[in-house]
């Protein structure tokens, strides 16, 4: 079946691809990490939140969450039963690129980028605050994970706070839209990492989500990356068909490419 994109999908589908494009420009410029490395704090920070959320939905509770200065991150929290382990561990990739999605679907839906950038930034905050900061004090694990996660987190917020309140309309959408492009990008780069480090071949077994669930299912961690995978490409199909689809209503009034709606 053929798709046409609707009329006033356009603005929104050009923001996108201009976000995804100076994306893609970005990894072959010498040193640009520079510049794109707090976006890939803020997917590290998307995919812990991934398992704590998973963590909490199944009953379990969360010990601490912590990002790296390489981007790396751990989330501790209880197991549970493997219901719960196959949840929680795949809740990491999954989930960032379901937020992701969820962020492109926002901006198809009219919502106000302001507000997106907003409930970012809180979402980090709290994240931050509850368990790279409060949860490993008291439950004492983890404090090595602390000044780097309280840093991050922290600057991450106030800059996604600060974007909303004194950014146009227009920067807002397209600082929404670049999060989106990031979060999807990193999720599905990360997973093909994963793929070759779940493969048989590999010699000396790296620790990964994927390795978690083979540990709690006795399956081969591959199994679960490829399912992740399709998993993924599947989200991110799914929120591509809303840029496709018409809306039947609302208009977005502060896109960088608007089109004027007709009279």
């Amino acid at each position: 079946m053929r798709y046409r994109l609707s009329h006033d999908a356009r603005p929104q589908a050009m923001t996108l691809l201009l976000a995804a494009a100076i994306s893609v420009v970005l990894w072959f410029i010498p040193f640009a990490e520079f510049v794109t490395y707090p976006f890939r704090i803020f997917v590290t920070f998307i995919h812990e939140g991934g398992h704590a959320i998973a963590a909490l939905l199944t009953g379990n509770s969360v010990s601490s969450l912590s990002v790296a200065m390489n981007a790396s991150g751990e989330t501790y929290t209880t197991q549970g039963g493997i219901i719960s382990q196959v949840f929680i561990s795949s809740a990491g990739y999954v989930g960032a690129m379901a937020f992701g999605a969820l962020l492109l679907a926002l901006i198809r839906k009219a919502v106000a980028a302001r507000l997106v950038l907003l409930g970012c930034g809180i979402f980090i905050f709290t994240l931050t605050m509850i368990y790279g900061l409060f949860k490993p004090i008291f439950s004492w694990s983890a404090w090595s994970g602390i000044p780097f996660t309280l840093l991050a987190g922290t600057v991450l917020s106030v800059g996604l706070v600060l974007i909303a309140r004194f950014a146009s309309a227009r920067v807002a959408t397209f600082f929404v839209s670049f999060l989106a492009v990031q979060c999807v990008l990193n999720a599905l780069f990360d997973l093909k990492t994963v793929f070759f480090l779940s493969s048989p071949l590999e010699l000396t077994p790296r620790a990964t989500d994927a390795l978690n669930m083979a540990q709690a299912t006795g399956i081969p961690a591959i199994f679960w990356t490829v399912i992740w995978i399709f998993l993924a490409l599947g989200i991110l199909w799914f929120a591509m068909r809303l840029y496709v689809a018409g809306r039947d209503k609302g208009y977005q009034p502060d896109l960088p490419f608007e089109e004027t709606p007709p009279i």
